[in-house]
């Protein structure tokens, strides 16, 4: 059989590992159009933050692993056409300005995902920049060292791991979101409200409710942010402000979402029998909502990228969906999240209801504790689990794991309130606080 792979980040590169892993004599052709694959734009912030030294260490695979394995490996080739009908794809050598054809019987399409680029006058200023890739963060790097005040656009994790990076690293930063909160997809205001005042405390200026309407330099050669409310000033300007699915070169020839994701089933096949989405390129099924939903996050791009691996030999193994878990360590704390807020659960309709748990994670007595909040948001009819939101400066991220496998595997509040967990004092009570939670949520239930 031979296989088409366009696109080599991470549901390409999980793709490719896949089939040959499994199948190591398929003939099997990746093209991509940039010069490397497989990179961890989660890990910018901790560059540009000094943590990792080494840029090049957020790559964990390469063309030449993936051609030892048996794949041929097309970089700097940008396919330009594809023809679903008859199988075959036309693209260039970006270097040679080469035309290549090629034909497929099966196709993986993992293009990924590009940044939003906003419809701003001004957008275009060489000091306005865009983050995501290996190049963009390179270009941020080496911009930022020669500037003093920066100000990123967009209060997503991306912008908010930067105002962390760059508030850490002797910068003058200010945060500037449209929504009434950061991180809205992941956490309600409440959450939102004490990451604010972590980023205030570490003298990180947030902006909310207030809407970019252009950029411009003044007399001092600053640039200027424009905005619904004022004009600001900064040196430099970063824009975070979300993702758009690549699927221009399937326009009309599989099923979409109204936003241009490309729809996939329970096996990440599209509406074309003979070709596979997976990554930042399609739709999620995201279980808490039972709806399909464009969630660009890694962990749902391996895991796609895998299993389309193994579907296009048959259908042999589901996709599960996605709780869309996720976190993140701030200035000392982690946030994690998983599944609904209980403002989503509400715009879904949803006879849905918070509890919020604040207390130490383990006792007292112990030499040493820290502060814990979790916001456990439930259906009030079905008494199911739909979102779990954590902050403490005690390591949460695994709890989020857990309410994640709740979510996954249908399990109520009374479900958690009793679910088997440790007890030792060094970790927690003899209630495990996800049982704690829980058992707030039963009792408001009861009232």
């Amino acid at each position: 059989m031979k296989v088409v792979v366009v696109g080599c980040t991470h549901a390409g590169t999980a793709a490719v590992e896949q089939i040959l892993q499994e199948h190591p004599d398929t003939d099997i052709t990746v093209y991509e159009r940039d010069d490397n694959i497989s990179f961890l734009s989660c890990g910018i912030a901790l560059y540009l933050g000094g943590k990792v030294k080494h840029l090049e260490d957020m790559f964990y695979s390469s063309p030449k692993d993936l051609e030892k394995l048996g794949a041929k490996v097309k970089m700097r080739h940008d396919v330009l056409k594809i023809d679903s009908k008859n199988k075959t794809i036309m693209c260039e050598n970006m270097d040679t300005h080469e035309i290549i054809n090629d034909n497929y019987d099966k196709l993986i399409m993992t293009t990924g995902s590009t940044v939003v680029v906003p419809p701003i006058m001004g957008i275009s200023d060489s000091r306005i920049l865009m983050c995501k890739n290996y190049a963009q963060a390179e270009a941020i790097y080496k911009t930022a060292k020669n500037h003093k005040r920066i100000t990123i656009v967009g209060g997503g994790y991306i912008g908010v791991e930067l105002a962390e990076s760059y508030a850490n690293t002797d910068h003058e930063v200010t945060l500037i979101q449209s929504h009434n909160q950061i991180l809205n997809h992941y956490i309600d205001k409440k959450m939102s409200d004490k990451v604010v005042d972590l980023l205030e405390k570490h003298d990180v200026k947030v902006l909310l409710n207030e809407r970019v309407t252009g950029f411009d330099r003044d007399d001092e050669n600053n640039v200027v942010i424009e905005t619904n409310k004022t004009d600001h000033t900064a040196d430099l300007v970063i824009v975070c402000t979300g993702f758009v699915a690549n699927t221009d070169l399937l326009r009309g020839q599989v099923d979409m979402d109204r936003r241009g994701a490309i729809i996939i089933n329970e096996y990440t096949q599209t509406s074309n029998p003979d070709i596979y989405a997976a990554g930042d390129a399609c739709t999620v099924y995201f279980n808490p909502a039972h709806k399909h939903a464009y969630m660009p996050l890694a962990t749902n791009a391996i895991r796609q990228g895998a299993l389309a691996g193994i579907n296009i030999f048959g259908n042999i193994q589901k996709y599960m969906g996605t709780q869309a878990t996720s976190a993140m360590e701030l200035f000392g704390y982690t946030i994690a999240s998983t599944g609904l807020t209980l403002g989503h659960a509400l715009e879904d309709k949803m006879n849905a209801d918070v509890v919020e748990y604040h207390d130490y994670y383990r006792p007292a007595y112990m030499p040493t504790t820290e502060m814990l909040t979790i916001r456990l948001v439930y259906d009030k009819d079905s008494r199911l689990i739909l979102g779990g939101q954590l902050f403490s400066k005690h390591e949460v991220a695994q709890s989020a794991n857990t309410l994640s496998v709740c979510i996954q595997n249908k399990n109520t509040i009374d479900d958690l309130a009793f679910m088997d967990m440790l007890f030792q004092p060094n970790y927690d009570n003899p209630f495990n606080y996800l049982n704690l939670v829980a058992q707030m949520a039963v009792a408001k239930e009861r009232k």
